[in-house]
């Protein structure tokens, strides 16, 4: 007997024992098992049987042992399941960050997001690293499923009898297991059937997406103030100057969670004080986001038009529509509407569909200090450029600005601090600021660092807001100010809820009595128990509270 022969035999085992084990994995792992309990229980969710496995099994066995065809089935199942285990991956990050699937009809444009996260959190080269990992490891995965699908046929065939035997006994378990919905954690049943599953949603994405396009178009149509004129829209507001202003990632954890809530709770306790000493008064609830994680645009776009707006092709369809929008509500009722987005660097014709009279952009506030990250400017100088070229003007009409503050974007570092209203000139100023500050790439080494990090720029963000009502606001002032989603999971764990905080705030009491019947709390801190609504009916209900239906006269 040759000496080499004993190392073959245990280097065959080998290999095969691995092909086994990459196929089950690909085949039962579900692709939200980051989002099970943490322990043992993860590794529990292990002991399932899949019943593609069965399947595949018994059509191995069925063709002839060699021959063109067979070749191709094999080869075939494993470039599928290697894809399909690629889409597995993508589905557990999309989870992580996103709660929810990832589309692979409509969310590729996410992978540019995704990119520049990194580049922010880790630095451009290891960015690209890291991407280029990825691209390695899906085509390795292709590759080797392939391999293991050809090496466990291999097997199957030169034990055909015991083959049957064997997946014969499997599948009778099987079939009990699932006649008898066996489940061992987190509702996932022990008879698999995860990776059929899986291909039904992938191949079923294109079709699915195009029929929510039409029931999507034709919900659009359906409008309660779609015709209703101008002079009968917000009448209770029409001498007001309105600003809806979204806090980028506030979300409900940033005032529920104590592991990192504190400086957002110093921050709204402060700011409450401030707000009554200058004759404020204030409601908070709360809104159902249809986003976490990301994608703001899609909540925006939710609370202004009042449709629920959870993916790319549902946004496109809106945005194409003429779809009455809250800023335009304002537009038809006599105000000027204006839209400051400091996020904006590039064409924006989405613009036209919100209905605003001027956009301000990253290029026109005048900003000429460095950017905070991912922030291209600090939302006190936001909120001052726009007192500046609009709010402080005199003999103008009345304002509605929608305002989207950015500071407490990812990565959350460097976060600016509250400067002089009268200091900051163009930005200038804050040229020491960053050159001194924590970079992300260092901040991101300590996951409870983070977290703080990002209480303290959604606390910034809330001074921000009222520090300016404090100086610049008066008695025909009105801000509505809400979170647009919660942050991602590395801030609020993978089962977070996708509630924000809305507040509204005047001087005018007569505003707050308009909404007293919504159960609000008192002040801009929304107790626990404070009503939760989706974040598409906040449009009907605030044109109803401030339309002429709702006049107490």
């Amino acid at each position: 007997m040759s000496p080499t022969k004993p190392y073959r035999r245990v280097l065959r085992h080998v290999t095969t024992g691995f092909a086994l084990l990459l196929v089950f994995l690909a085949l039962i792992v579900p692709d939200q098992i980051t989002r099970l309990p943490p322990g043992n229980s993860v590794w529990t969710a292990l002991v399932r049987i899949p019943v593609e496995a069965l399947v595949a099994g018994m059509l191995l066995l069925s063709l002839p042992q060699k021959g063109r065809f067979r070749r191709v089935f094999t080869i075939t199942i494993g470039v599928i399941l290697g894809l399909l285990t690629v889409v597995k991956l993508v589905d557990v990050g999309f989870f992580a960050v996103l709660a929810r699937r990832f589309d692979p009809v409509l969310d590729w444009a996410l992978f540019d997001d995704g990119f520049n996260f990194l580049v922010d959190s880790l630095g451009r080269p290891s960015a690209i690293g890291v991407a280029v990992g990825v691209a390695v490891l899906a085509v390795g995965l292709v590759a080797g499923m392939t391999w293991a699908i050809q090496r466990l046929g291999g097997i199957l065939t030169a034990h055909r009898a015991r083959a049957w035997r064997g997946l014969g006994t499997v599948g009778v378990a099987w079939v009990a297991l699932a006649a008898l919905g066996v489940q061992l954690i987190g509702g996932i049943p022990v008879a698999s059937y995860t990776a059929s599953e899986l291909a039904a949603h992938t191949a079923l994405a294109l079709p699915n997406d195009l029929r929510d396009r039409e029931r999507f178009a034709a919900e659009v149509k359906i409008d309660a103030y779609r015709d209703q004129p101008g002079d009968q829209l917000l009448t209770a507001l029409r001498d007001k100057d309105v600003m809806l202003a979204f806090i980028e990632s506030y979300g409900r954890d940033a005032v529920e969670n104590p592991e990192f809530n504190g400086a957002v709770l110093n921050s709204l306790a402060a700011n409450t004080e401030r707000l009554a000493k200058a004759g404020f008064s204030a409601r908070s609830g709360w809104l159902t986001s249809p986003t976490s994680g990301g994608g703001s645009w899609l909540a925006h776009s939710t609370f202004l038009s009042g449709m629920w707006v959870e993916n790319e092709a549902r946004y496109r369809s809106l945005v194409a529509s003429d779809r009455l929008t809250l800023t335009r509500a304002f537009k038809n009722s006599g105000h000027r509407s204006v839209g400051v987005e400091p996020g904006i660097s590039f064409a924006w014709p989405e613009g036209q569909f919100y209905g605003y009279d001027h956009i301000y952009d990253s290029h026109t506030l005048g900003y000429n200090g460095p950017a905070f990250s991912w922030s291209s400017m600090p939302d006190q100088f936001v909120m001052k450029a726009y007192h500046d070229l609009e709010h402080s003007k005199t003999d103008r009409p009345k304002l509605a600005a929608e305002i989207t503050l950015t500071s407490s974007h990812t990565p959350w570092a460097p976060v600016p601090g509250m400067l002089d209203w009268d200091a900051m000139g163009d930005g200038s100023v804050y040229g020491p600021v960053v050159a001194d500050a924590e970079t992300p790439q260092s901040l991101y080494k300590d996951n409870h660092r983070v977290r703080t990090e990002y209480a303290r720029s959604i606390a910034y963000s809330v001074d921000s807001l009222m520090q300016y009502l404090e100086k610049y606001g008066d008695e025909n002032t009105v801000m509505v100010f809400l979170g647009d989603h919660q942050p991602n999971s590395i801030v609020v764990g993978l089962n977070a809820s996708h509630d924000v905080p809305i507040t509204v705030v005047a001087k005018d009491p007569k505003v707050l009595d308009r909404i007293a019947s919504w159960g609000w709390t008192d002040g801009i801190k929304p107790d626990t128990a404070a009503p939760v609504w989706r974040m598409d009916t906040f449009r009907d209900r605030f044109l109803a509270a401030y339309g002429p239906e709702n006049d107490p006269h």
